[in-house]
């Protein structure tokens, strides 16, 4: 290669690192996976308590306010729909507080519903390259109260329908992403101690495996923080731990509950009378409760076929094993069986007809003769 073709080749392969080459019409194609994406700003009102990324709002009874939250679509040619929903600040099993659509039951201490304090479209259409703003209309309580009312918006992508087809083709998982945004609502700067109240123990499958759950809610407006939760379990009037767990740093929402788990580390469930012992802390304050509760018969039975732990353990059924080897064993002699009595049978057919040939030629020589 002489010296002008290097040169050539050199400014060839750098005008491809600075200058976008031009698509194909098969890259130009659309994902049918791509519902569209956008990206949100929180617009803060005069009354936001804080520098934060979400609503810290101060608020009056009765008191009535819209806020906005920006909502942009980046593309230039497509638009994209935003699918809204609203929800009260629940705790989980982990301590985690959610703030998105989560399958916890309100606790009967709630008062005022974050979702029935706030109410937004349940959709926005955002068009290509345009920002719209998303408004939520606060309508606060007559009643003055101390502590919190808090929720959470969730902003998520509606699918197409060219997605929807295109997902019910995929095999796997497919993954859905959202946003959420915190909101906060607050009258008085009077704070309120958390007082926890216990509802139940039970017995239940956690993630697919046998667990004890401590049932008890957060009564009041606050949160609480720095939670450790230590729990036992023993057989009725034993001392004799069979179960125990402790985790800290958890945290409970204001007016919400938590289903707390104990794991049987892969046991098998027993029907008979237990009893629970849960020490609850947050900071200095201190809950401790000791409750008897009874698994049944039927719960046992009931949660060791769905526990994932126990049926992984069983294994193989080694006499459903030999069920279908001597099964196969017999239908292979059966079959061995019959091919020899119809080879046998062919066989002396043959014979017969052989015989039989024999004897007519013998007639016709002695004819001849």
């Amino acid at each position: 290669m002489n010296k002008k073709a290097i040169i050539y080749f050199i400014l060839y392969i750098t005008c491809l690192g600075f200058f976008p080459q031009v698509a194909s019409a098969e890259q130009a194609k659309e994902d049918p996976l791509d519902s569209g994406t956008f990206s949100y700003k929180v617009i803060h009102p005069e009354n936001q308590l804080s520098a934060a990324g979400y609503f810290d709002l101060r608020m009056k009874p009765s008191q009535k306010q819209t806020v906005e939250i920006e909502l942009r679509n980046p593309s230039e040619s497509k638009e994209v729909t935003v699918n809204v929903s609203l929800n009260s600040t629940k705790t989980n099993a982990n301590g985690v507080l959610e703030y998105g659509p989560a399958a916890i039951e309100k606790d009967q201490s709630m008062k005022y519903a974050f979702e029935d304090i706030v109410k937004a479209e349940e959709k926005v259409t955002i068009p290509p390259g345009k920002t719209v703003p998303l408004k939520l209309k606060i309508e606060m309580p007559a009643e003055t109260f101390d502590g919190y009312i808090s929720g959470g918006i969730q902003l998520k992508v509606e699918l197409t329908e060219a997605a929807k087809k295109a997902r019910a083709k995929q095999k796997g998982i497919s993954n859905d992403y959202a946003f959420l945004i915190g909101m906060l609502l607050t009258e008085t700067d009077h704070v309120v101690e958390p007082d926890l109240k216990f509802n139940k123990i039970y017995a239940d499958l956690a993630n697919y495996r046998n667990a004890i759950f401590a049932n008890f809610s957060n009564t009041t407006t606050s949160f609480v923080k720095d939670m450790t939760i230590d729990m036992q379990i023993m057989e009725k009037g034993s001392k004799e731990v069979l179960y125990d767990t402790k985790k800290a740093d958890m945290r409970m929402a204001p007016n919400s509950m938590i289903d707390f788990p104990v794991l049987m580390n892969g046991d098998s469930m027993k029907p008979g009378d237990y009893t629970g012992h849960i020490i609850v802390t947050s900071g200095e304050k201190k809950w401790e409760w000791t409750e008897h509760f009874k698994i049944t018969q039927e719960e046992a039975e009931k949660y060791n076929k769905q526990d994932v732990s126990l049926i992984q353990e069983q294994g193989i059924n080694w006499k459903v094993v030999i069920a279908i080897v001597i099964g196969i064993i017999l239908l292979l002699v059966l079959i061995f069986v019959s091919i020899h009595f119809v080879n046998k049978r062919n066989k002396q057919k043959k014979q017969l007809q052989r015989k039989t040939l024999k004897q007519k030629k013998q007639r016709q020589t002695k004819k001849r003769d």
